[in-house]
């Protein structure tokens, strides 16, 4: 996809996937328009992170917007009295560390900025693999949230729609960590920790995940 002079409003997280898919962006030299969410998530690290990438990346604008969602809890992301797991992801089971209803919020918000400045796609890093099985993050539901985008607004009513971008949506974590280094996206400034301590935890899905793929990638350019 030819992303030279597009507009593109990034779901920038602060995470390694977020930044992944702002790094593509970068390096195809896109517009990029960071969003960002202060959404009463248990602590704000991540969005230190994503603060950092913003300015790593040198883009356009980056907003941090506020909307809590710990109001009405749900999960262990926005409720503290719930544990986040550590038994590690379990098959066919969706943890409680899925916040509900966040990806179909923060993509909403982002269609409304993206049409607002007449920006092309958003760019999401969603991926269906090596993932904790979130319902908001699989193909299916990024084809039909197009669907719908296509039919909520004046551009996708004029034929002219924004498109959602997923350039990581089949790949694998060990894919993705190679896609950040090829993009200079500098890891060590992203934070993917469920826990907002000094150092990320190594116990929760998000780290094990994580730490496995990295720990794969090591070993296999090491063997180079």
């Amino acid at each position: 996809m030819n992303l030279k002079n597009k507009s593109i409003v990034v779901l920038l997280s602060g995470g390694l996937d977020s930044s992944t898919v702002t790094g593509i962006a970068k390096k195809s030299e896109a517009k990029i328009f960071g969003l960002s969410f202060d959404y009463g998530q248990r602590h704000k690290k991540e969005l230190n992170s994503a603060s950092i990438i913003a300015k790593h990346f040198d883009i356009e604008e980056f907003k941090i917007i506020k909307l809590d969602l710990s109001l009405w809890g749900g999960s262990s992301l926005t409720d503290i009295q719930k544990n986040i797991p550590i038994e590690g992801v379990q098959t066919n089971k969706i943890p409680n560390t899925y916040v509900p209803g966040r990806n179909t919020i923060f993509i909403s918000v982002a269609l409304s900025y993206a049409e607002a400045i007449d920006a092309d796609f958003i760019g999401l890093g969603v991926n269906a693999l090596d993932y904790s099985g979130y319902p908001d993050c699989r193909p299916d539901y990024i084809k039909k949230f197009q669907e719908l985008a296509d039919l909520a607004n004046k551009r996708g009513r004029e034929n002219n729609p924004i498109k959602l971008w997923t350039p990581l949506l089949d790949l694998n974590k060990e894919e993705i960590i190679k896609l950040a280094f090829d993009n200079h996206v500098p890891l060590d400034k992203t934070w993917s920790c469920y826990s907002g301590n000094s150092k990320p935890c190594g116990k929760c899905d998000s780290c094990r995940i994580r730490n496995a793929a990295y720990d794969k990638w090591l070993n296999n350019n090491n063997k180079k």
